[in-house]
């Protein structure tokens, strides 16, 4: 089954191209943005804060001045994750007592996407403290999935993936620490990208009662969490991690048939539920029949179910900043050297299996877009196959790639039939550290044998 679109408006480097020919002017590109967002977003609140204003003027002041081959994505409308800091702008992480706590600077990641041209309309939606697979808060209320208005866009870059799946934008920087660049892609039909953890700064994205204290510059890149794109198709995803990459990065093209992979649909305590089997094995069929070679299971696979254990304990550690567990338990500066001794044993094993396979295909999540809860996803269950699981369940597939700091590029493969709706289905394409560009290459590859 194809997969659904829901728009044809250009994306990223066609609309730059569009302006550098001088096809379109930078103000048309932006005024078209602001005005697909006033007719789009009324229905699926992509957009918590926006910043047309500036906008308008920055693209006056660019179609005032000479066209900027250097500049990638000279003229580009987009937005960004809620979660970075925008100079001028509002950042919440959606608690009400932020609303009104105005970021003095741009994050990094602002920064280098501006000087590539790129012109910031407004900051997208997250879920509270951005620890669900879903993204309302008490500020901006509920981001709704472009496909189907009853259920979720994902999270906690849901409102990213919204926007570019509505049309309202060609692309936005999220991040993910667990699928929340990669959970949204699926959920929403879009390309995301998790990239190597530590290729795309985070400073400016920074807890706002911290990031405001006397004398804070930046806060340092938190383990597992990282900055990734998400677009409408594999080349736009490939020059906005060049955009935001802090060291250059080589290409290694390789035919996929000339590529070895491994597909992974089934790990311990991380059952799948059909609707993303089917178009999963449908795809992999017709990989297979166009000569790609994919195994289906090795002994070089790491232990899963043992390193899954390791890179839940270092998240909850990480994102609670190092706080008592529910139990009242802290995490020993043992522990944490523990954790990193099993993070470095993981990385290793890894690169073992890359030694003999190109790239690791496997589900982004266990479900499709799921209906809208008041609860988070991970303190409910998610129904899978008729069986309410654990929604900490759905983390297995993240962790594959966030524990190891792996790049891994997500591209829609068709659709299925969950809790009786049609919605988007996602493939992750798992790559070796630091071969980003090949990981979306290869989903490139991947996506026109799948869909011509």
């Amino acid at each position: 089954m194809a997969y659904p679109q829901l728009t044809d408006k250009a994306g990223a480097l066609a609309t730059a191209l569009a302006i550098r020919t001088r096809k379109i002017s930078v103000t048309e590109a932006v005024d078209a943005a602001i005005t697909r967002a006033g007719r789009l977003d009324g229905e699926i609140d992509a957009l918590a804060v926006t910043d047309f204003e500036r906008a308008c003027e920055t693209a006056k002041a660019m179609d005032a001045a000479p066209r900027r081959l250097d500049q990638p994505l000279f003229g580009v409308p987009m937005t960004i994750k809620e979660s970075f800091d925008v100079a001028g702008l509002p950042t919440t992480f959606g608690h009400p007592q932020f609303k009104d706590d105005i970021a003095p600077r741009d994050a990094a990641l602002v920064r280098r996407l501006k000087a590539a041209g790129a012109i910031i309309i407004g900051k997208t939606n997250v879920p509270v403290d951005l620890t669900d697979w879903q993204s309302f808060n008490p500020v901006y209320g509920r981001t709704r999935n472009p496909h189907n208005h009853e259920r979720s866009p994902g999270g906690s870059s849901g409102g990213s993936a919204a926007a570019v799946a509505a049309g309202i934008v060609p692309c936005d920087y999220g991040t993910d620490i667990g699928g929340s660049v990669r959970v949204p892609a699926h959920f929403c039909g879009v390309w995301g990208h998790k990239t190597t953890w530590g290729l795309v700064p985070k400073h400016g994205h920074d807890y706002p009662g911290i990031s405001r204290q006397e004398g804070f510059v930046a806060a340092t890149d938190s383990p597992l969490s990282i900055a990734g794109p998400l677009a409408r198709n594999a080349p736009d995803l490939a020059v906005l991690v060049e955009v935001g990459a802090e060291v250059p990065l080589r290409r290694r093209p390789k035919p996929l048939t000339e590529c070895r992979l491994l597909a992974i649909t089934d790990l311990p305590g991380g059952p799948v539920d059909a609707s993303v089997l089917e178009p999963t094995e449908a795809a992999l069929e017709t990989l297979t029949r166009a000569g790609v070679r994919i195994d289906r299971a090795s002994p070089l696979l790491p232990d899963q179910a043992r390193h899954y254990r390791s890179y839940v304990r270092m998240m909850n550690i990480t994102m609670a900043r190092g706080a008592p567990a529910p139990d009242g338990k802290r995490a020993s500066a043992t522990d944490w050297f523990d954790l990193m001794d099993a993070q470095a044993a993981c990385m290793a094993e890894w690169e073992a299996l890359f030694a003999e396979y190109d790239f690791v295909l496997a589900p982004p999540a266990p479900v499709l877009a799921v209906p809208h809860s008041d609860a988070a996803v991970f303190r409910g269950t998610l129904s899978i196959n008729g069986v309410e699981e654990p929604g900490g369940s759905g983390l297995v597939w993240s962790g594959m790639a966030t524990f190891p700091g792996l790049p891994s590029t997500v591209l829609p493969i068709g659709a299925g039939t969950y809790l009786g709706a049609e919605l988007p289905c996602g493939m992750q394409v798992i790559g070796p550290r630091w071969r980003d560009l090949d990981c979306i290459a290869a989903a490139e590859a991947i996506g026109k044998l799948l869909h011509g």
